[in-house]
Parts: C-alpha cells; structure tokens; sequence
C-alpha cells in the first residue's frame, strides 16, 4: 500500500481545477491536524498548499492516501484508525504543489477509482500565475499518462551517439498556452552547457512599435520577438511559419505564411464539423476529424519541401491541405463521386494525390511505415545523383501511438536504420488507440525512447505548439538529408474527436476530461493568442475567417453532393497498363449482367 501512495503522489494529490477567476481564503494551520505545518489556502475546491522540499509532499500524500483508505473503509461499514488528516472531507478534493517562486504548476486532473480497483484518468495541464492569475511557463507537462514530462525550450535532437536523457524524455516547446515564447528559465530540463537568456519584458517591444503600414509584416514581426525573446532569436529566425512566401498563396492570395497556417487551422475544424455532420445525416458513409492535433499537420507539413514524399496513417488531411489540396477535393472524395481523385474506390477521408507526393491512405494500421522506408530507400539512390540539396528529398511517415504496437512499426524502424534512409517517423501521441488509453497501450516512457534501441536520431515535441513542430521537423529534415537516416519526432497531443463516426469516445474516456483540454491545450487556441498578442487578430477577426471557412465547405460539399458517381468501367482501369484478359472477361461479364437485370441497377 505505500507504493500505492507514492504513486498517488503524482496521480491523484496534484489534482485541482484552477481558474483565473478562483479566490482564495486562509484557515488555521496551528493544530497538528494541518497539512504537515505548512500554510494552506482553500476555495472548496481546490486545496492549495504551499511547500519548499519535496519531502513534504511526500509526507501528505501519505496522509491523503490514508484518509481515503478511511473513507473507503468507512463506506464499507469498517473503522480504521489515523494519526493525521488532511484538512477536507472530499478525498476527491486536489492538492497543489505550489512552488517557492509563486508560479505554480497547475495540473487539471481527476482521479476515479473504478470497482476493480484500477485507476481511470482524466488529464490536463494549465499553468496559472497566483499573483496576475495568468498562465506561465510550465516546467512539467501532464498528457496522457501517468508521466510528467519535463519540458526544455532548447532543440536538442538526440543522435546515435549522444547519451540518451536520463529519466523521462523532455518535451520541446517553444510557445505556451498564453501565446508567449518561453525562455529556459522555468524549463524542467536544460541540455548541458546550455545559457539562459531572459526574456524581455513586453514593454520592451510590442506590437504597438509596428507602423500601420506594415500589418502583418512577418519581417517586422521577426524583429519585435527577437527582442522580447532574445534566447529563442535563432527558432525565431530559421523558423518558416514567420517568413514570407516568395510567392502568393493560391488558397489564401497572400504571402503570409503564419496567417495562413491560421486559416488552414481554422478551415480544417470548419471541414471537420460540417463533413463529420453529413456522416451523421447518411450523406456519406465514413468520416475521421483531426480536432486538437491541427499544429500536427501544419507545424510539419510547413517545414517539409513539396518534393518530400508523405505516407499519412487517415487522421493527416492538414499536411495534404498544406500542399494544395483543395476543398473540392476532400469533399470530391468523401462523396466518391465523379471528380475524386481515387475513383470512388476508397472509404472517405483515405485520400491521396500523386501530384502533391502524397501516396494514398489504407485502412490497415501501420502497413504505410515498411512502404516508406521503401520510398526513402530509392530517395536516398535518387539524392546522391542530384548535386543541388535544394532539390533532394525525404520520405515522412505519420502514425498513432496505437500503431507503435505493430509489427510493421518494428519492421520499419530496424529496416530504415539498418538501411541508413533519409525518412522521418512522425508519431501522434494523442492519448489514445481508438478506446485504448497509452498507460494500457505501453509499460515505457511513451514512443520517442524506443529511438535509440534501434540506433536512431530522436525528439519529443509539443504537438499542439505550431513553431515547435515546425523547428523539430525542419531540423529532423536538414539530419536526415545531411546523415542520410532516419529520425523518429513524437509529437504528444489529444484527440479531442471521437476515433471516427463508427467511435463514441464517451464510453471510454469521461467528458470532463475532453473539455478540460479544449480549455487549456486546444493548438488553434495558443496560435490564435499569439496573434492577438501581436495585434493581428480578435475575436472579431477570428469569428469571419470562420464563417467565411465554413460558408467555403458547405459549397463544395453541396456541389460534390450533386456530382454522379465514376462510370462502372473505372472499375477494371489503373490496376495494369495493358488490360489483361481476364480483366476484359470480368468486364464483359458485369456489362451481360447489368444489361440483363436493367431495373436490379
């Protein structure tokens, strides 16, 4: 039992629920009854204590623990006896570790304990300032799972011949959910020789120095982070969300790369609702949304080159939208009609796209990882015949933490290191396998820590932070390319869909848990307070982009709706060059068939 109370130290004492709204009021500390002697605040609930050591916290977690044996106890009809107590009834009621620099780390989690006796989580993370009541830099991050991941704000990716972090891998961010770059002085790990810069305060440089001739100006913008956040000035910099297109956008007729990776956030949850809606009214017969893991797809997909190759899993409509996909093509194909790109022969959102490099979705888990190590494979013959580097390329493979479980993932990674191919496995760590929750999926810290033992380069990521996805893949592409190898990216979100429109999350993960994360960590939300810190958005704004966006989708979903399916001949094309015989014979036989039982078809 008391290895169960130091478990409970990290998965149930840490629990409350936080606003910047919360007020606080003292009670007496005086008698031995108190939390271990240290002053607490309350609001019923959340209990807040302050602690210096950890110690401490270790001794109350013992006393909560053993008051809830009591109650359960209790509830049994049997007394136990108790030295100590902590000072609420609820055992439900959180205890916050409140560190001595009066930035807290706020944790959202609620802990039931199921008839069985195991533990069902609901998991979030909120960082809130106790004095200003706004959010700060965290140092530790809770996402699914148990672990608390320590977060750096210095890139690092581990190579072969580093020494793996010891302890749980950190997790790279550059922005928080306040939309502010962070600096390292509140980072839960530090690479070695690593110097803290402080960050500006924001007097310092605003918005407000930007002419208003020069909205929007990424360059101008560039230059106003790097001095208020002198120690991210080199991702600021290198960082292709804050530079220009050289180009306008077709789909955005601009050349502002940050705006419209907003947009495409913004267009992919509008296509999202209203595509996931029509399944449900019997338009069409499948659909998956990608709500939460957004800056997945647009932090990567802006930081490949459009002569990369992608093997998507089925949840990467966004890296495809990047490239130029347009509405009418996922609408096209989601109805399977005349116009679809597959002919109608693929379930919806299994996309694909020859011209964007993008190779067609399946259905069966992880069978895309061996097929991309293959692609890398003649990638890498094709790069060593072009002398340009701007012109070689790399293959990028996206899938589930589910899909690690596979055994096409062990024959990927081992076929790729061993081949020494110019690939990026790009995993979603999102919480879930369709109903199986990570702590029941794997026994190790996470996906990134396999890495090593199969000698690769590796990096843990914010996924719901844009410009940190967009740094870890930028670099992961220029090693891959220089060292020709491959490098493994886990990028920790959560789906805040259900699996698909065949899935109802709410029978295996409580609601509660689903909206405390679109509070806190929802990727379109941060990126969208980062504009408004700069002046570029408001609600206002914010709110005609997406009527806009969803006015864009309900027109080419009501035009593909009106489109006829492919012809029946398509049926025996694209498989062989020549047709062969027996491909005649079948057709043959269809058309007898049809022709004959006409009123049947």
């Amino acid at each position: 039992m008391q290895k169960s109370a130091s478990t409970l130290l990290r998965h149930q004492i840490r629990t409350f629920q936080a606003s910047r709204n919360t007020t606080y009021r003292s009670f007496s500390t005086s008698n031995d009854n108190s939390l271990s002697g240290r002053r607490v605040f309350s609001s019923v609930p959340p209990v807040v204590a302050v602690y210096n050591d950890e110690e401490a916290f270790e001794e109350d977690v013992k006393v909560a623990f053993q008051q809830q044996q009591q109650q359960q106890a209790a509830a049994a009809g049997v007394k136990k006896k108790s030295s100590k107590s902590v000072p609420h009834s609820n055992s439900c009621a959180p205890v916050v570790l409140h560190q001595p620099n009066d930035i807290q780390k706020v944790t959202r989690r609620s802990t039931q304990l199921l008839p069985d006796g195991k533990k069902k989580h609901n998991v979030n993370v909120a960082i809130v300032n106790q004095e200003t009541k706004e959010l700060t830099s965290p140092s530790y991050i809770l996402f699914a799972g148990d672990t608390n991941i320590p977060v750096t704000s210095v890139l690092k990716i581990v190579t072969p011949g580093d020494d793996a972090p010891s302890g749980t891998w950190p997790l790279f961010r550059l922005l928080d959910e306040n939309g502010k770059f962070r600096d390292s002085s509140t980072d839960g790990y530090n690479p070695p020789k690593t110097k803290h810069v402080p960050n500006m305060p924001p007097t310092t440089a605003s918005h407000s120095m930007i002419p208003s001739t020069t909205k929007h100006d990424l360059n101008d913008l560039r230059t106003i982070l790097k001095a208020q956040c002198p120690f991210q000035s080199k991702e600021i910099e290198q960082s292709g969300l804050l530079h220009p297109s050289p180009h306008p956008f077709p789909d955005t007729s601009s050349t502002n790369t940050l705006l419209r990776a907003h947009v495409h956030m913004i267009r992919l949850r509008q296509m999202d609702n209203i595509l996931q809606n029509a399944q449900r009214q019997g338009r069409i017969s499948f659909y998956m949304t990608c709500r939460g893991e957004e800056s997945t797809h647009i932090g990567s997909a802006s930081a490949l080159q459009s002569q990369d190759t992608i093997f998507a899993q089925y949840r990467e409509q966004g890296t495809l939208m990047w490239r130029g996909f347009s509405l009418d093509q996922f609408t096209d194909q989601c109805f399977s009609n005349d116009a679809d790109l597959g002919k109608g022969r693929q379930m919806p959102v299994h996309y694909g796209c020859r011209a964007l490099n993008f190779h067609t979705i399946s259905s069966p888990l992880g069978t895309q990882l061996p097929q991309a190590v293959g692609a890398a494979y003649k990638l890498k013959m094709d790069n060593d015949t072009l002398p340009c580097e701007d012109k070689k390329s790399i293959a990028i493979a996206y899938f589930g933490d589910g899909c690690g479980s596979t055994t096409d993932f062990h024959s990927a990674m081992n076929f790729a290191a061993t081949l020494s191919v110019p690939i990026i496995f790009f995993c979603r760590n999102n919480g879930y396998a369709i109903s199986t929750p990570v702590q029941d999926q794997y026994a190790g810290d996470g996906i990134v820590s396999r890495g090593p033992a199969y000698g690769m380069a590796s990096i843990r990521v914010d996924g719901n932070d844009i410009f940190a996805v967009h740094a870890a893949v930028r670099e992961a592409r220029a090693y891959a390319l220089h060292h020709s190898a491959p490098v493994l990216i886990e990028a920790m979100t959560y789906r805040q869909g259900h699996h698909s429109t065949s899935d109802d999350s709410s029978r295996y993960r409580d609601t509660k848990e689903l909206q405390s994360i679109s509070d806190t960590a929802d990727p379109l939300k941060r990126l969208s307070a980062f504009l408004e810190e700069h002046g570029w958005m408001d609600d206002a704004s914010a709110a005609a982009i997406r009527n806009e966006e969803r006015k864009a989708v309900l027109t080419s979903m009501e035009s593909a709706e009106k489109r006829g399916k492919p012809k029946l001949t398509t049926l025996f094309e694209d498989v062989y060059y020549d047709k062969p015989g027996h491909l005649i014979q079948q057709e043959r036989q269809l058309m007898e068939h049809i022709k004959k039982y006409p009123n049947q078809y």
